[in-house]
């Protein structure tokens, strides 16, 4: 209890604090090491993981995994869809996932398009009553021209509004390169999948990050009540 992200944990555990913030100072494994010994995960959860909110002038998109889970097998993608899709529905937002891969139905074949393609029918199975398409390219799924030549069958395509990436290295540099190109304000990493809300920082974060992150954890713990 020596260690603040321990001691604000268990704060959090014993209901004395309704969520925590931590990673200004503090490295993710410090942040989420205490919430995985003291405040575990969700029934049915077996997984953390995190999304960000991508604010644009006229939409917000969620991005995920971004920050925890490194190279997610098919079962870890699917839950972290389904986590999504939860976190989504309490901020109010339209939950259509997009199960990104560098092929888009049938046309690339591959070890990481079928991994996709194992995860998008697991959250069918799942979760039936979410829509979701996959295996999906990026401009399939945000773009209603190309969804209308790649899948014109779809719901989800051209209009998806949850992208759930097949690794971090490709949706860490994606978030990034939106953020930094589009200008784009990005909340995050939210964790989700555990009993009780605690977000990450990243210890290059400005005031405003710290303000946004703030005010999404207490929205998180409002939703629990």
């Amino acid at each position: 209890m020596q260690h603040s992200t321990y001691f604000a944990t268990m704060m959090v555990h014993l209901g004395y604090a309704d969520g925590m913030v931590s990673g200004a100072v503090h490295t993710t494994q410090d942040t989420i090491r205490p919430a995985l010994q003291i405040i575990k995960t969700r029934p049915g959860i077996s997984l953390v993981s995190s999304l960000f909110f991508m604010c644009m002038d006229t939409r917000v998109l969620v991005y995920a995994d971004c920050a925890v889970n490194q190279d997610p097998d098919s079962t870890a993608l699917a839950q972290i869809a389904i986590s999504c899709a939860s976190t989504a529905k309490a901020f109010g937002l339209e939950v259509r996932i997009a199960m990104l891969s560098y092929s888009t139905g049938s046309s690339g074949q591959g070890a990481e398009v079928e991994k996709v393609k194992v995860a998008t029918e697991l959250v069918r199975e799942l979760a039936p009553d979410l829509e979701v398409e996959g295996p999906i390219q990026y401009d399939a799924a945000i773009d209603p021209l190309v969804a209308l030549k790649k899948l014109p069958k779809s719901k989800v395509a051209g209009k998806a509004t949850i992208f759930i990436f097949p690794d971090l290295n490709t949706g860490n540099n994606t978030y990034k390169a939106v953020q930094r190109s589009s200008g784009a304000v990005a909340i995050g990493p939210v964790l989700q999948g555990l009993n009780k809300p605690v977000n990450d920082l990243s210890r290059g974060c400005l005031v405003a990050d710290i303000v946004n992150t703030v005010a999404i954890t207490a929205i998180q713990a409002g939703s629990k009540k």
